[in-house]
């Protein structure tokens, strides 16, 4: 392959990686010949999925670890290398993060805290710091994994909820400030998926859930999901919504009976 033909290739930067949505994401996105950067704290999982994808697909891949929680010196530094890598980047996905599984009498600030760090600092970091070269290379697309409790809140996840609340504010004022700019922001907003994410959700005092939920033992899982949804991913829609009936039956109050819908989860068993 020419070194042209390899510099047309999309390059794709995916925090969250090594596992769930983010791998299938990289999975997704190697079949389409994108040079990948994988970016999570696990470098163990990242490189098993480099050279998992390094042996079916022939775009480059680069593994680029990183703690979103780090601060902002340090994800820059990140950041900076990820572009120097193609020197460029054409698509950020911001799909890192952590949920939670605690009532909010018994949860510590210190796991609010990191909950926001992780979620919403992080993701608004790293596309602080990349912004101002999609701006300046005239195209981009930034695709951020927010959630329906990005929507309305339920019992066990008011620091998830809150974090997910601003991400939704945050990247719909972005998308406003990017359109002249030609970068599109894709609002990826998931219902209960079949992953980690669950065991891994904290407790009040930081430590992890450590079991699948109810609600994720029976939902599709991430590569299902995306498979679903890819053509809108490629469409660069504004927001994505995949849920099940429930979820989309409470969007639906929320948006015409927020109500009716206030007194169902207050009454509801939510885990």
């Amino acid at each position: 392959m020419t070194a042209h033909a390899t510099s047309n290739r999309p390059v794709v930067w995916i925090t969250g990686a090594s596992s769930g949505i983010g791998k299938a994401f990289a999975q997704q996105y190697a079949k389409e010949g994108a040079h990948l950067i994988l970016s999570s704290r696990r470098v163990d999982e990242l490189e098993k999925l480099k050279s998992d994808l390094s042996s079916d697909f022939s775009g480059d891949i680069l593994v680029l670890p990183l703690d979103l929680s780090s601060g902002d010196t340090s994800l820059k530094k990140k950041t900076e290398k990820a572009w120097a890598w193609k020197n460029k980047v054409d698509v950020l996905v911001n799909n890192g993060g952590i949920s939670q599984r605690s009532l909010f009498l018994e949860t510590d600030m210190q796991t609010i805290r990191r909950l926001l760090e992780v979620n919403v600092f992080g993701a608004l970091a790293l596309s602080r710091f990349i912004l101002p070269n999609m701006v300046n290379q005239g195209s981009g697309h930034i695709i951020v994994t927010s959630s329906v409790a990005g929507k309305f809140g339920t019992k066990y996840r008011s620091g998830y909820a809150a974090s997910k609340h601003a991400i939704q504010g945050a990247f719909d004022s972005i998308r406003q400030e990017m359109y002249e700019h030609n970068i599109d922001i894709t609002l990826l907003c998931p219902g209960p998926i079949k992953t980690a994410i669950t065991q891994n959700s904290l407790t009040g005092d930081g430590q992890a859930f450590g079991k699948m939920g109810d609600l994720h033992t029976h939902a599709m899982d991430a590569h299902e999901m995306l498979c679903r949804i890819w053509p809108k991913i490629k469409a660069r829609k504004e927001e994505i919504v995949v849920s099940g009936p429930k979820e989309r039956l409470a969007l639906y109050l929320k948006r015409l009976a927020p109500g009716i819908l206030n007194r169902i989860l207050k009454r509801s068993k939510v885990v």
